[in-house]
């Protein structure tokens, strides 16, 4: 859990910035189940190079809407990919934990695999290829 909080503190703490590519595609995320409009929505996508470690390389934020939330990650080059999200309930820019070290506030992944204990790229990549795309994300 300790790399989960790292992961979305160094996120948060390192800028917003998307990188421009000429030729990329573009990458709808579906926030398919926000359940209040209370905090932020934040998100970033990710390489394998940065995944948990900081950072990614396209970030996300903006304040929650309950219910279905839609945006773009913009002029991605195709590769190997993964989204995280973060409902920052309290707008302090990391994740919120209980006293038994589970998260106290709503995430997700692309591929949608929430078992326990820390992400793996593996359980969250997906491949970007020729063309837009679309994924979609529950917390």
């Amino acid at each position: 859990m300790k790399s989960l909080v790292l992961f979305f503190m160094m996120t948060v703490a390192l800028g917003w910035a998307q990188e421009e590519s000429p030729k990329g595609i573009t990458l709808t995320i579906t926030l398919e189940n926000v359940l209040n409009d209370q905090g932020d929505i934040l998100a970033a996508l990710h390489t394998q190079d940065t995944f948990m470690k900081g950072p990614g390389i396209a970030n996300y934020k903006a304040e929650a809407q309950k219910g279905q939330m839609t945006f773009t990650f913009k002029n991605v080059t195709p590769g190997t990919y993964g989204v995280s999200v973060l409902h920052d309930l309290n707008r302090n820019m990391r994740m919120d934990y209980q006293t038994n070290g589970m998260p106290s506030e709503p995430y997700g992944m692309s591929g949608n695999d929430m078992s326990m204990g820390p992400p793996s790229f593996n359980g969250v990549s997906f491949e970007v290829g020729g063309g837009n795309q679309d994924i979609a994300i529950r917390f």
